[in-house]
């Protein structure tokens, strides 16, 4: 059964070794995560199901990375040391490709042992004390945000379902163009994209997110809106308590910070 539910930015930045002199214009964003990391521990997760946007994917089908072992490193951003490390929830990733394909869901299965950052971040910085928990890693598609919502939904049925306790995770940045320091500079679309997350997805209306114009979604620069759609999906008809705990953009890029408490 679903237990917890969160929205997490996945800034390489966030890791303390590699972050080091930017920590202070980060401290909401570090803030909310150890507040987050302790809602989960406390929410006593079998299983994370995090939906993250730069692992393997598809153009026209969702993905589930699947491995009896996983493993991330930071190796990329300076750091050679830290190293992250999941088992793989085989059993239940095996129940969601069967119920998916039964149900002809647009699905495949992957298979590779390494992750990459967008996963290893929230589980660096979310897994700090939990011990005994597996990993279900998705990946989205390129379909449209209402196909995602509709995908969770279905990911909803099979995971609430589970006698296991599950957490569901987006990993997810906003728009890259929300402000004059963005790497290519502020943008309307970036401006009015973040500004319909932190409304909308803050308030679980799935619905205002569906209507958001499609060039404000792909020019924005953003790679947060379809875990968050999938993310969304997974609640549906699911009574939780939203709360916004940080949104901020000290580099340019809007990182979103959401709990969702299970009532």
């Amino acid at each position: 059964m679903i237990v917890f539910a969160a929205i997490v930015p996945h800034s390489p930045l966030l890791v303390p070794t590699i972050g080091k002199e930017h920590r202070q214009k980060l401290a909401g964003t570090t803030a909310a995560i150890a507040e987050i990391e302790q809602a989960l521990y406390l929410s006593k997760p079998d299983t994370i199901c995090i939906m993250a946007p730069h692992g393997s994917r598809y153009p026209d089908a969702f993905s589930i990375n699947l491995a009896q072992k996983y493993s991330g490193n930071f190796k990329a951003f300076g750091d050679f040391s830290t190293v992250v490390e999941a088992k793989g929830d085989f059993l239940m990733i095996d129940h969601l490709q069967r119920k998916l394909r039964e149900e002809n869901v647009p699905f495949t299965l992957t298979s590779n042992e390494e992750l990459d950052y967008s996963f290893s971040v929230p589980i660096l910085l979310l897994t700090t004390h939990l011990t005994n928990w597996k990993l279900i890693p998705v990946s989205p598609s390129m379909h449209d945000g209402k196909s995602h919502y509709d995908f969770g939904t279905q990911l909803k049925r099979i995971l609430h379902a589970e006698e296991r306790r599950v957490a569901v995770i987006a990993s997810a940045d906003l728009s890259h163009k929300v402000t004059k320091d963005s790497p290519g500079g502020a943008t309307p679309e970036g401006e009015k994209f973040d500004a319909a997350m932190v409304e909308f997805a803050v308030a679980n209306k799935p619905d205002q997110l569906f209507a958001l114009p499609p060039d404000i979604i792909e020019n924005a620069s953003q790679c947060g809106y379809r875990p968050i759609m999938t993310l969304l999906g997974t609640l549906n008809e699911i009574n939780v308590t939203p709360k916004k705990l940080c949104y901020e953009a000290p580099f340019g890029v809007g990182y979103l910070t959401v709990r969702y408490d299970i009532v």
